[in-house]
């Protein structure tokens, strides 16, 4: 769908892109598969802020995503390409013959009026649903299992895609996005295809207000606060009296390593992504 530019008539759009909406269905979500959404403000349930300049932004419904795929062998006609607040990707709205309607995250080059399917035989074609251990070497999956039934866990954020690079005894090996190689069961699900919109990545906001459209506030510098506040605040001056960056609590970040060391799920991982 490609990228929109403004005309520089004003300092906020003259480097503003954002997401060309061009060609999809501007009608209201299915209202079946939306719930109310009530904002937190970054607050945990205690009521403490938990995740920091968060607050405000647009009103939104959330669509509810069938990301488990679980009606088998019951085909579906795309009704309609629809945008999504709450995700990068592009979502489809799914007609089923048995009269059902359900989301899915849309992938690149699926249209209104094609076909899709899930379960073990259905054809390996963008949109429909497989599990690993039926789709052929070499081809390109997101929305994957990590527990067979469990729904669709990695993989799912605009752009994205996986490749089946092996099948070894019981696991299929993929190579993810961020260059992970991982094991996952050959009966975990897929579906085919790469994740629509990948011009998300190249998108330019252009102004502060953009973000507070999306609940975003102002992300202030440690730099910038008083020592009591941060452990990079105070100072005579601009200055930088610290040696590692740290969070406000004073544990290390960037480059500092947060993942366990003994989960047991480190066995399936065959190579890191650094």
């Amino acid at each position: 769908m490609g990228i929109k530019s403004y005309k520089p008539t004003s300092p906020s759009s003259r480097n503003r892109e954002i997401e060309d909406r061009h060609g999809l269905d501007r009608k209201k979500p299915e209202k079946s598969l939306t719930i109310g959404l009530s904002k937190k403000g970054g607050r945990g349930g205690t009521g403490r802020i938990t995740v920091r300049y968060r607050g405000g932004g647009a009103k939104r419904k959330y669509r509810i995503i069938d990301f488990k795929r679980d009606k088998r062998g019951v085909p579906a006609k795309v009704a309609s390409i629809e945008y999504d607040p709450n995700r990068s990707a592009r979502i489809a709205l799914l007609n089923y013959m048995d009269g059902e309607k359900r989301y899915i995250i849309a992938p690149m080059n699926l249209k209104v009026g094609d076909k899709v399917e899930a379960g073990p035989n259905a054809e390996v074609s963008p949109g429909n649903a497989l599990p690993l251990e039926n789709i052929p070497l070499g081809t390109k999956v997101y929305n994957i299992e990590l527990r067979a039934g469990k729904g669709g866990q990695m993989v799912r954020s605009a752009g994205t895609m996986a490749q089946l690079m092996n099948k070894e005894g019981k696991f299929a090996i993929l190579k993810l996005p961020s260059g992970e190689v991982r094991m996952v069961h050959l009966n975990c699900y897929a579906t085919v295809g790469q994740v629509s919109n990948p011009d998300h990545s190249n998108i330019s906001l252009g102004k502060a207000g953009a973000n507070r459209w999306r609940g975003r506030k102002p992300h202030v510098r440690g730099a910038a606060m008083n020592p009591i506040d941060h452990p990079h605040g105070g100072g005579e001056g601009r200055s930088k009296g610290y040696k590692e960056p740290k969070t406000p609590w004073g544990k290390h970040t960037r480059g500092y390593k947060t993942r366990k060391k003994n989960k047991h799920s480190n066995k399936y991982i065959v190579k890191r992504r650094k």
